[in-house]
C-alpha cells in the first residue's frame, strides 16, 4: 500500500478548500486505486475546515489530518487546538515537526517530542517530519539517515518511555528540498527512506509505521521509485485535484506492474 497525503497549509480560502476538497473525494470515491487498496489518501485542511472537510469526505476513504496541535488537552491556552477535540471531531492524522514550525514559530526538541506524546495519548496518529537541515554539498544518504533517525527517537522518547507509542508515519522532508524547483536526488530518497525503515524495524514499539517522502514531491516520483518509496507527502503541486488525480494513476500503474 502507498500513502498520499495533502497539506494545504494556509493557501485556500474556507470555500476554496472545500471545492478542493469535494473533488478529491469524488476521485477517491472512484479511483481503482484507492478503491483496491492499493493507496490510502488523507489530506489535511486549516483548522476551521476539519468539521466540513470531514463531512464532504464522509464515505470516500479519505482521512483527515489536522496540521498541528497542542501539547495540553485542556486549559487555559488560548489559540491552542487540544488532540483531546481533534480526535472528537474525527481527526485520524495530525502533522508534528515540520520544518516551518520550527523556523516560524520556534519549536524545538522538547515541544515536537510533547506534541507527539499528545498525538498518541489522545489515539491520533502522528504525522511526525524530519529531515536534515542544510544539503552540504549534498551529503550521503547515511549521514542523513543517522541526523534523521536521531530526530524520531527524540520525538518518541518520552511517549515510549510512557507506554503509549504505537504505529505513526514519518515524512522525510529534507528542509533544503522544501519549497524547491525539484525533489531531492531520487537516489538520495529512496536511500534514506530504506534507513528510516530498517530504524524502525529496530523499534518494536512503533510497529506498523510507515514512512513518506515530502519536499517538492511530485508526478514521476513513485514511477522513477520503482516500489521502493512508500508514499508521497504533496504540497502546492497537489492544489490542482487532477494532480492529486495523476499520483494515484502511478499508484494504479505500479500495482498493477506486481510492486507493492
Amino acid at each position: 500500500m502507498i500513502t498520499i497525503g495533502v497539506s494545504l497549509k494556509t493557501y485556500f480560502s474556507h470555500a476554496r478548500t472545500l471545492e478542493w476538497a469535494a473533488a478529491v473525494a469524488e476521485i477517491a470515491r472512484r479511483h481503482p486505486a484507492t478503491r483496491s487498496g492499493a493507496a490510502t489518501l488523507f489530506v489535511a485542511p486549516t483548522f476551521p475546515a476539519l468539521v466540513p472537510v470531514r463531512d464532504v469526505l464522509s464515505g470516500s476513504g479519505v482521512l483527515l489530518a489536522a496540521q498541528d496541535l497542542s501539547w495540553a488537552d485542556e486549559g487555559a491556552f488560548t489559540g491552542e487546538v487540544s488532540g483531546t477535540e481533534l480526535r472528537e471531531i474525527g481527526v485520524d492524522l495530525v502533522e508534528i515537526g515540520h520544518a516551518e514550525r520550527r523556523s516560524l514559530f520556534h519549536e524545538d526538541d522538547a515541544t515536537v517530542t510533547a506534541k507527539v506524546h499528545a498525538a498518541f495519548r489522545n489515539h491520533l496518529r502522528p504525522l511526525l517530519c524530519v529531515g536534515e537541515t542544510t544539503r552540504a554539498s549534498h551529503p550521503g544518504a547515511a549521514e542523513a539517515v543517522a541526523e534523521v533517525t536521531a530526530q524520531l527517537d527524540r520525538s518518541v522518547s518520552t511517549a515510549i518511555a510512557d507506554g503509549l507509542a504505537g504505529a505513526l508515519t514519518v515524512a522525510y522532508e529534507p528542509v533544503w528540498a522544501i519549497g524547491a524547483p525539484a525533489p531531492a536526488p531520487d537516489d538520495h530518497i529512496v536511500a534514506v527512506l530504506a534507513g528510516i525503515e530498517e530504524h524502525l524495524g529496530t523499534r518494536p514499539e512503533l510497529r506498523g509505521s510507515t514512512v513518506l517522502y515530502g519536499g517538492s514531491a511530485g508526478p514521476g516520483l513513485l514511477t522513477r521509485g520503482q516500489g521502493r518509496i512508500g508514499g508521497l507527502f504533496l504540497g502546492r503541486f497537489a492544489h490542482d485535484p487532477a494532480a492529486v488525480e495523476a499520483i494515484l494513476d502511478e499508484v494504479a500503474a505500479l500495482d498493477l506492474g506486481g510492486l507493492e
